[in-house]
């Protein structure tokens, strides 16, 4: 961390935005989920600090990992099941609808 406390990775602040920030931040930002303006701060934050680029190439990684790992095959039993389900409750709260899901 800087002098100051605020966890500058390379000793001097590189952007508007410190590592304990960033750091903090970046699962929104990884998400998307951040506003245009705090985005490009944090990415000017990445672009200029290693270590928190590294942490945030690190998280994006494992959620690519994650993703393709994690893609279970949900039975189509199951699915007819929830559609039919939708579709007896919907006729049932308008008895005038005689079709599925509209």
């Amino acid at each position: 961390m800087g002098d100051d406390g605020r966890g500058s990775c390379g000793g001097e602040d590189v952007s508007d935005v410190d590592c304990q920030e960033a750091v903090r931040q970046l699962y929104v930002y990884l998400d998307g989920e951040l506003t245009e303006e705090r985005r490009l701060q944090i990415a000017v934050h990445l672009d200029e600090c290693g270590p928190c680029a590294d942490a945030a190439g690190f998280e994006a990684e494992l959620r690519a990992v994650v993703s393709s790992r994690c893609k279970d095959r949900v039975p189509d039993s199951l699915i007819a099941r929830v559609a039919a389900a939708i579709a007896a409750e919907a006729a049932h709260s308008d008895p005038g609808r005689t079709s599925g899901i509209a």
